[in-house]
């Protein structure tokens, strides 16, 4: 089951997560999309780690604006996957260490890492199905678990988003790779999250209402 074993419940440490720009989807006129995916600020122990900048570069700054923030303030950036929505704006980080579920690349190095977020306790898990590659993130905050799921779990902004767990697993994903693949890591990540922040959409609790926003 790799890291989804863990006991996360029992660290302790005092993070803060924040969307900066909430994900959507929309459909062109004509054919095509318009998308960009929830940006996601995780703040614990002096790191700030930015998760999927995304295509949508105003919202991204406006978002950091709000919490006083320039982009050269962000120490690294996680990408749960490479589809383009999620990477492009990495150009307003030239300097900044990006890091995917194997490695950190600091220019052109590559240097491996443990299960953790360097300088955090933040929890990478392997979510593969949308790609092979995917990964999302589990953050503990105030006793619960919070999962930053990437493309895991996403919406067109134009549809009703049922959050019950037969709902989430039957959820569609006209994109994804391996639907098998995709099936089994989100019933392993229902079994865990509390909180969930999908790729685009807005942050549910499984069988819940949407939250309204982060405490």
């Amino acid at each position: 089951m790799g890291h989804w074993g863990w006991q996360i419940f029992e660290v302790e440490f005092l993070a803060e997560i924040s969307v900066l720009a909430e994900g959507y989807v929309e459909r062109l006129e004509g054919g095509g999309l318009r998308a960009s995916p929830s940006s996601v600020l995780i703040e614990e122990a002096g790191t700030r780690v930015l998760v999927d900048p995304g295509a949508d570069r105003d919202g991204l700054l406006f978002g950091l604006s709000k919490r006083g923030l320039k982009p050269r303030e962000v120490d690294l950036i996680f990408v749960t996957h490479t589809h383009l929505d999620h990477i492009l704006n990495l150009r307003l980080f030239p300097e900044t260490d990006v890091c995917d579920s194997s490695f950190i690349y600091r220019g052109d190095e590559e240097i491996s890492y443990g299960r953790l977020i360097p300088g955090t306790e933040v929890v990478v898990v392997p979510t593969p199905g949308h790609t092979p590659d995917h990964a999302s993130l589990l953050v503990p905050i105030e006793g619960e678990i919070w999962l930053v799921a990437g493309d895991l779990f996403w919406w067109h902004s134009d549809a009703v988003q049922r959050t019950d767990h037969g709902s989430l697993l039957a959820l569609e994903d006209e994109l994804a790779y391996d639907q098998k693949a995709l099936r089994a890591s989100r019933m392993m990540a229902l079994a865990r999250a509390d909180v969930v922040i999908p790729g685009h959409g807005k942050i549910f609790r499984p069988d819940q209402r949407f939250l309204s926003g982060l405490r």
